[in-house]
């Protein structure tokens, strides 16, 4: 296998310009500004990115550093993004729903965030969804970005959950804080942790599969310190 094909991603060849088209559509009568555009537009430039160039191919086979990298873009950057597109008056339209009311409040969409965050990357899940790339991994992905739109909902919009300044960085903080062991443990850890990439078919970039977890594990701490 050539590891720097470009991959075919149902999940992503659909989902994608249906949101892009929704979008569209919803802009015709809630006007936006252009960054809120140019933001929902990165943000489906980064799925697109994570999802059908050489980076997806080389996540599900090859390295553990590019997966983490997909995944923080799944859960963190293109939810952010995506939410931050929303002109206000769409973005109260959409948490009209009670369902949608409960999921985007604060109490809930932060720890079902962190669960999500923390459940799939056990290494016994991590290895079984890599195996199942058409069915488990997707739900995988569908489940990082809904939770991600969830918990950046409150911090950058108003309704249905409106939120002070300090309430806003409070949760972010809290989000990172609490979500910074998964990437330490994995750098930290002293031998590989996920048999997948011990079984890669072949090394790429010269690195080892412990090297490949610490700098998988490094990057995604350092990246949520960041944020």
């Amino acid at each position: 296998m050539d590891p720097y094909r470009w991959a075919w991603n149902a999940e992503a060849l659909a989902g994608v310009p249906l949101l892009t088209f929704a979008y569209v559509f919803a802009l015709r009568r809630y006007p936006a500004p252009a960054w809120r555009i140019l933001c929902f537009v990165s943000a489906m430039a980064l799925l697109l990115a994570v999802t059908i160039t050489p980076l997806e191919t080389i996540a599900l086979n090859y390295l553990l550093v590019i997966h983490l990298l997909q995944n923080v873009v799944l859960a963190e950057w293109a939810p952010l993004l995506a939410v931050l597109g929303l002109p206000p008056a769409l973005a109260a339209l959409l948490a009209r729903p009670r369902a949608v009311r409960a999921l985007v409040h604060p109490a809930v969409a932060l720890p079902l965030w962190l669960a999500n965050y923390m459940v799939w990357h056990l290494p016994w899940l991590y290895d079984t969804a890599l195996e199942h790339p058409h069915s488990l991994l997707h739900l995988e992905h569908a489940l990082y970005f809904l939770t991600g739109v969830a918990m950046w909902w409150s911090v950058v919009q108003d309704e249905p959950h409106r939120l002070g300044a300090g309430a806003r960085a409070g949760l972010v903080f809290a989000a990172f804080v609490l979500g910074s062991p998964i990437g330490l443990v994995i750098a930290l850890v002293p031998e590989p942790i996920y048999d997948f990439y011990v079984n890669a078919p072949e090394r790429l970039w010269g690195l080892s599969a412990l090297e490949d977890q610490q700098l998988a594990g490094i990057g995604m701490a350092g990246e949520q310190a960041l944020v």
